[in-house]
């Protein structure tokens, strides 16, 4: 379920990233590593609900981390 292409009901990934980055934008006050913490915490729960509710799972949370690790990270980019 951590492919976007298989969310398919709804809006679509791309409003919802302009969505939520239009969001980060109007949180300017706060700084960088404030805004990255109070996101992995609010990840960490979305992640969880998902396994726990059979959204996802373990494995599929586990490779969408080692993923957002490389692109954080810039591991494995040529």
């Amino acid at each position: 379920m951590l492919n976007p292409a298989a969310a398919s009901v709804g809006p679509t990934l791309e409003q919802c990233i302009d969505e939520l980055g239009d969001f980060i934008q109007s949180m300017e006050l706060y700084q960088e590593p404030v805004l990255a913490f109070a996101l992995r915490m609010h990840l960490s729960a979305l992640l969880r609900a998902m396994v726990d509710c059979h959204t996802c799972t373990r494995e599929e949370v586990r490779q969408f981390l080692v993923e957002l690790e490389q692109e954080a990270l810039g591991v494995g980019n040529s």
